[in-house]
């Protein structure tokens, strides 16, 4: 037993079964076949009354409790009629907590991080988490049971917004909200890395400059570059993947203290680390990327000054909850509770 909990100790936190398992149910199903995912659902208490729905993404450590707890904590500090917004947190499983947890098998369950990535998963389909996002927007704007729902907010921090900034960039999704009369937006707090459209990497005072591919031979792979496309994909080529997410509705957020290069969370891969060397560097950088490329680019950046690496200190700040709850929305409770929020 004690040798057991030292060899617990030692792995990583994101290698270790998680302690709640959402008690919800999201079925996903496509030609490829069918399965499920945890899901946590809060907010109002008249869906059909709702008018925005927010999705909220966990990080690595696959804490989906503690991302309700940080969105709901931003809810009630805000302006905002909470009955006029649903709260969905979706949980991406690791095969081991499946297993840890006697799950059912029709549960789908990822390696450790993959689903970052929009990778598929390791059973019991090979679905991808982005064909999980798929399925949780459709279930909000195509189902018909939130007749006044006009906008979906897919929002995440750290490696959940890793998910929503490649979900944006590889998926069809908000052209079809959009033929419905629904706004799909996304907002991105404090990920590791991003996805450049060619290969060009930052330098100093916004230049960017050819990596020589010697040096890194893997830097403009997925899920740092457009080559090695997942499955997910399709066949699409990174000139029209560009095209589609210059057009996404994003916003990007940054803690200005999130500027440590040892932080434990840190990507600190080749790939990554060309990118800048902290996660304020790099998201400083990719929008001063996209904007080098497309000058009239409409996704804005907002810094959340004196926050760290930490969810709650980015949503729950005036920033934050007009990226989630709309331009409109005002922080009103200065000093909600931390305890328990959402970190990586």
């Amino acid at each position: 037993m004690t040798a057991r909990v030292v060899a617990d100790d030692v792995r990583p936190r994101n290698e270790r079964p998680v302690s709640t398992v959402a008690s919800g149910r999201l079925h996903v199903g496509t030609l490829r076949g069918s399965g499920c995912v945890p899901l946590f659902i809060s907010g109002s208490s008249t869906p059909a009354r709702a008018t925005r729905a927010v999705v909220m993404l966990h990080g690595r450590l696959r804490d989906a409790d503690a991302y309700l707890r940080s969105t709901q904590r931003a809810l009630a500090a805000s302006s905002v009629d909470t009955d006029s917004v649903i709260v969905a947190v979706p949980q991406f499983l690791a095969s081991a907590d499946v297993k840890h947890h006697g799950l059912a098998d029709d549960y789908l369950h990822w390696e450790w991080t993959s689903w970052m990535g929009g990778l598929d998963a390791t059973g019991p389909v090979t679905l991808s988490s982005f064909d999980v996002l798929d399925a949780l927007i459709a279930h909000f704007a195509a189902s018909g049971g939130f007749p006044a729902l006009r906008e979906i907010v897919i929002a995440g921090h750290s490696g959940g917004a890793q998910v929503a900034h490649r979900h944006a960039i590889l998926s069809g999704a908000a052209a079809h909200c959009a033929a419905g009369g629904v706004r799909l937006r996304y907002v991105i707090a404090n990920p590791s890395s991003y996805v450049y459209f060619d290969e060009l990497r930052p330098a100093r005072n916004d230049l960017f400059y050819p990596v020589d591919r010697a040096a890194c031979h893997d830097f403009n792979a997925w899920k740092y570059g457009t080559e090695h496309l997942p499955r997910y994909a399709g066949d699409t080529d990174a000139r029209t993947l560009e095209c589609r997410y210059i057009g996404q509705h994003v916003t990007y957020l940054l803690g200005t203290l999130d500027n440590d290069p040892a932080h434990p969370a840190l990507d600190r891969s080749c790939a990554a680390m060309l990118q800048g060397p902290h996660r304020l560097a790099r998201g400083r950088a990719y929008h001063a990327y996209l904007r080098s490329r497309h000058p009239q680019l409409q996704q804005a950046l907002h810094e959340v000054h004196g926050a760290a690496h930490s969810g709650d200190a980015m949503f729950v700040s005036p920033a934050g909850v007009r990226a989630l709850f709309g331009a409109d929305a005002q922080l009103v409770d200065l000093a909600p509770s931390q305890a328990g929020g959402a970190l990586e």
